[in-house]
């Protein structure tokens, strides 16, 4: 199946995923953090604000914007697609409803790529006949950052890659120190929250996941 990201040139070749996530970063520090991510060299950054209104989601993605547009990263609105639609933003990244996907394409247009989570095998090939055009795997470890999922482990990450053709992306958990690991499992791409978020220097810590990501 071709891959349906060939029209966002930023999907085939992204390997690092940087989520700011508003639970590890104060509002304050957003423009700060994510220079910082840029900087080291993260491909796609998406903002994720679970408690936030979306007037203050929309406040801090502009904040964003012109620092992304400089770096040539791309904004990824998690769930908000409103705000996506408001700021225009380059994609939108979306849950495990059967839905999404299409509900997506409606508010924000054919110009936004569409993310969807998926944590089991079955999840990931539904994505892609949805029209996804990436898509994130995982949890692949318990993580703090949503403890109520169960981790789905290494196990399924080759199959994933020969069952879907989109760019995955896989989540939860990962680190440097098991980054050599999920590569072996067979793994191409990564998302990084908190490892990244609470590094002393962020930007270098960036760099040496990115140098290590194939």
């Amino acid at each position: 199946m071709p891959d349906s990201s060939s029209s966002f040139p930023a999907l085939p070749g992204a390997r690092l995923y940087g989520i700011l996530d508003l639970g590890y970063v104060q509002p304050a520090q957003v423009e700060k953090m994510t220079a910082a991510l840029c900087v080291g060299g993260v491909d796609l950054l998406q903002l994720r604000a679970k408690k936030f209104s979306s007037q203050e989601i929309e406040k801090l993605a502009r904040l964003m914007q012109p620092i992304l547009r400089e770096h040539g990263v791309p904004l990824i609105i998690n769930d908000h697609l409103e705000v996506a639609a408001a700021i225009g933003c380059e994609g939108v990244h979306v849950g495990q409803d059967d839905e999404a996907v299409a509900k997506a394409r409606a508010v924000v247009g054919q110009g936004t790529f569409v993310g969807k989570s998926t944590h089991r095998l079955d999840q990931a090939v539904a994505a892609q006949a949805e029209g996804a055009d990436y898509i994130g795997f995982g949890p692949l470890y318990a993580t703090g950052t949503k403890p109520d999922y169960v981790p789905i482990g290494l196990q399924d990450i080759a199959e994933v890659h020969r069952l879907v053709s989109l760019p995955i992306f896989c989540i939860g958990g990962v680190n440097a120190p098991r980054l050599p690991e999920i590569l072996a499992a067979g793994a191409r791409r990564v998302v990084v929250v908190s490892a990244l978020l609470l590094a002393a220097d962020v930007s270098a810590h960036a760099r040496e996941i990115k140098a290590l990501l194939p």
